[in-house]
């Protein structure tokens, strides 16, 4: 079986900067096991990691859509493989939550969160098979945590075990490995 792995982040981050390069690290430990790398197809993390994976010959299938091309005037990064198009963001994300094995988000602001919570909320109401959701960096684990604090008695503990923090995209590769090993995943 080849390992599908989905990686949500922010369209932000430029070459050179640190989040971009945390990106192409990541990518780089994904292509080196040779998963299949899903972004979202565009600038920012979702180049970065394409490009990671691609330098080391990984599959990488950008899952673009028209609305966002509508917002804001951008194409596929040349990284991208294949290329899953459709038409509306909702199903965009969809298409990232469904279709991969493992999910990874590394840093990023509301876009990235509504991937975040539209897996989470998938998998807590049994709509996708379990699969890991693995944040990255100290962002989402003080965000989330923000909000097992503030919401303690509507978020039981089945629900947050359904998320795996990491410090850095090594530690998530560390767990992905695990998680490969227990499930008896073949690749």
């Amino acid at each position: 079986m080849n390992v599908k792995i989905s990686v949500f982040g922010s369209s932000l981050p430029k070459p050179g900067e640190p989040n971009y390069q945390q990106g192409v690290q990541l990518g780089r430990l994904l292509g080196e096991r040779s998963f299949t790398v899903l972004t979202g197809g565009y600038i920012g993390t979702m180049e970065a990691v394409s490009k990671g994976a691609a330098e080391f010959g990984a599959h990488v299938i950008g899952v673009t859509c028209d609305e966002i091309e509508s917002y804001r005037p951008i194409k596929p990064n040349r990284w991208i493989n294949e290329e899953i198009r459709l038409e509306y963001l909702r199903d965009r994300i969809f298409v990232m939550i469904s279709e991969c094995d493992i999910a990874i988000a590394l840093d990023g602001g509301i876009g990235t969160l509504n991937e975040i919570i539209s897996l989470w909320n998938n998998l807590i109401i049994k709509t996708l098979p379990i699969r890991p959701l693995i944040l990255i960096g100290t962002g989402w684990h003080e965000t989330i945590h923000k909000l097992y604090s503030c919401m303690d008695d509507f978020i039981p503990l089945g629900h947050r075990q359904l998320i795996s923090f990491a410090e850095d995209a090594g530690q998530a590769l560390n767990y992905i490995d695990e998680y490969i090993r227990d499930n008896k995943f073949e690749i």
